[in-house]
């Protein structure tokens, strides 16, 4: 039994991040639904929110006693508040914003940078300098966008580039969202850590909802609340934890790779729910995007495996007395892919 389940482990942890993946791609298509009623960005993520509360609301419950660690702190509360409020009511509500001037193929593209703004945030705070490689996979990254934008003027107009830097806008935001939240998640464990967040951005943007909107303006066609309810559960609730259980399987570092098919899935959906054509240019932005990570994911993934040897051929080391003692640091540089409430969930 124990055999079996080794085997599938790995292709059923992928299977799982994979079908996140494309469920979190499909929200971008909902919210151009919604937007042919007429729904403006605020009341469309407000449907959304209001219809994942109660699931976060039942997971928090229930998962309140897992990882119990120390009690957070008046400045860790501070935190969860500040995390929340940048990683998902900002970056939620920018990303609305955005996607009322550019198709869902260019929003995923653009958001699809945010492993990069990582990579420059740590390198400031953390003055660490950023390799050449990593330079490069930047400039593919962001050279991709440029292609894709090209295009996207042509049909969009010159309102794309608004709904460019809102996207992008949207992207940093979840950046900073992401270095912000090392610290939180061992504490919480990353399911608690999800839920208690959404709670609170969910909160924010009812608030936000009820003192800019009459709240006639949640009196919606039938099909407006299943796409809401679309929002809500299948492509934030849904894919939230699937991505979480994969990346318990197979790692972050696999996880990150298999999550690439996010811009793929956006513009082949787009193109048959939406009617957006696939261009040159998209393919060709996609393509450079798609490198651009990718070549970053690769290079984590050769560091991981090297890793994994020093610590299955060496795994302890002499002291200054001759005897051994385990290679902590070296271990530590594993922890990430192999514990699951170390793992980050990427929710925009």
């Amino acid at each position: 039994m124990e055999v079996s389940e080794s085997k599938w482990k790995p292709f059923l942890g992928a299977s799982l991040v994979l079908a996140g993946a494309v469920f979190f791609s499909a929200k971008a298509i909902f919210v151009k639904l919604v937007y042919r009623y007429e729904v403006d960005s605020i009341t469309a993520l407000a449907l959304r929110m209001l219809f994942a509360i109660p699931f976060f609301a039942w997971i928090a419950y229930k998962s309140r006693n897992n990882n119990p660690t120390a009690a957070l702190t008046k400045k860790d509360w501070a935190l969860v508040f500040i995390l929340a409020f940048l990683g998902y009511y900002l970056a939620s509500l920018f990303d609305f914003i955005g996607l009322e001037y550019i198709s869902a193929g260019l929003e995923r593209l653009t958001l699809f940078v945010y492993p990069k703004i990582v990579l420059v945030i740590s390198s400031i705070l953390y003055k660490r300098k950023i390799k050449r490689v990593e330079v490069f996979a930047i400039l593919l990254t962001y050279s991709g966008i440029a292609v894709a934008f090209i295009g996207d003027i042509q049909t969009e107009g010159p309102n794309a580039t608004k709904g460019v830097l809102f996207v992008f806008a949207s992207a940093i935001a979840y950046s900073l969202y992401l270095v912000g939240s090392e610290s939180l998640i061992p504490k919480l464990g990353s399911v608690r850590f999800t839920s208690y967040l959404m709670l609170l951005s969910g909160l924010i943007v009812v608030i936000h909802f009820f003192i800019t909107k009459n709240p006639s303006s949640l009196m919606q066609p039938s099909p407006v609340y299943l796409y809401g309810l679309a929002l809500g559960v299948l492509t934030t609730v849904i894919p939230a934890y699937f991505t979480t259980e994969g990346i318990r399987m197979i790692g972050s570092g696999r996880a990150a790779i298999v999550g690439s098919v996010g811009p793929i899935s956006t513009i082949l959906l787009a193109w048959i729910f939406l009617g957006e054509p696939i261009t040159s240019s998209g393919i060709a932005g996609t393509i450079l995007v798609l490198a651009g990570v990718l070549s970053i994911g690769k290079k984590k993934s050769e560091t991981k495996k090297q890793t994994d040897s020093i610590v299955s051929t060496d795994s302890r080391t002499k002291d200054k007395n001759g005897s051994y003692e385990s290679s902590s640091v070296t271990k530590k540089e594993t922890e990430e892919d192999e514990n699951p409430d170390n793992a980050e969930i990427t929710m925009n």
